[in-house]
């Protein structure tokens, strides 16, 4: 009996060596069960986030071009950035009046002499059109072109619009040339426009223009430069405005001879779009309608009230 209790006790003495020195814990047992505690912690936390959160992706970029820049390709006396879609026709009339200052009765100019043009263009791709049109001035007979170089996009990766605009005309007049060459004349514009807010849109246009043959009293290039603008104030109506300058003055000589300076245009008006149609209406300076032509011809002043009331209207087909 003695014996028995002798081994229990030495057994319950070998277990509590057993667990002091192994299951105890001790402080390096306790850094490395804490260091396992928050690795666990730690990777349960990154798979979680992993599997619930949802990262936020960056937004594409709209690389659409922007709408309704200007509603025409014209805009009054000048040309827009505009280029209607592929295989659309465009016909054109545009009218000026005589002079709102006439000293006689010209009934707003509707009695005096007035200039008109009919033209066609047409759109061969998304980017280039072509037309041609007849003036009753001069007896004008002229080939146009134009080409969408930049379009401004909804997200304003490309900011602005550019597009070039060229046109040739020839007088068909008999015996005012030696040649049919002496008739011809060039017109260049390269025309930058930006759509600043829904309602207006904005654009500059450098120009030069080149007449083959000329008077004594200006120059063969003329540089110009246009500005223009359209502000909307409903769906269908906008106010427009133009200004367009020559900077080309005439030489030593030219200005002995009393040669005076083209004058500039200055223009404003209203339009109207049911959306294949564009109606525009409108006073200022130019009368000529073919832009080489007004750049270096204009004598109207404004500054004295030589202003002739003009209107566009434009029809679309698109096939």
């Amino acid at each position: 009996m003695v014996k028995a209790r002798s081994q229990v006790k030495l057994i319950k003495k070998k277990m509590n060596n057993f667990y002091n020195r192994i299951m105890k814990p001790n402080l390096y047992t306790k850094l490395v069960t804490l260091s396992l505690l928050f690795q666990l912690f730690a990777f349960s936390g990154y798979a979680q986030t992993d599997s619930n959160t949802v990262v936020e992706e960056k937004p594409k970029k709209d690389k659409r071009p922007i709408k309704e820049t200007f509603e025409c390709g014209y805009l009054l006396n000048n040309q827009t950035i505009k280029v209607p879609t592929k295989n659309t026709l465009e016909f054109i009339i545009q009218h000026r009046f005589g002079k709102l200052n006439s000293e006689e009765f010209d009934l707003l100019g509707l009695y005096a002499p007035s200039n008109i043009r009919i033209g066609l263009n047409y759109t061969f791709t998304n980017k280039l059109q072509l037309g041609i049109g007849t003036t009753k001035n001069n007896k004008l007979q002229d080939f146009g072109w134009k080409y969408s170089i930049l379009k401004q996009t909804r997200s304003g990766s490309i900011p602005i619009s550019i597009t070039y605009f060229g046109d040739a005309a020839i007088d068909v007049r008999k015996d005012v040339f030696p040649k049919k060459t002496n008739s011809l004349s060039y017109f260049h514009q390269l025309i930058i426009a930006r759509k600043i807010t829904k309602k207006l849109s904005l654009q500059l246009a450098p120009s030069i223009s080149h007449f083959n043959m000329v008077d004594s009293s200006v120059a063969h290039n003329n540089i110009g430069l246009s500005f223009n603008g359209r502000y909307k104030i409903g769906d269908a109506t906008a106010i427009l405005f133009e200004y367009d300058h020559n900077f080309t003055k005439p030489d030593s000589k030219l200005k002995a001879a009393g040669t005076i300076l083209a004058k500039p245009n200055l223009s404003i008006g209203l339009e109207a779009s049911t959306g294949s149609h564009v109606f525009q209406i409108f006073v200022g300076t130019y009368d000529y309608i073919i832009n080489q032509y007004n750049v270096l011809y204009n004598s109207n002043d404004f500054t004295k009230k030589d202003v002739v009331i003009g209107f566009n209207v434009t029809r679309l087909w698109n096939y």
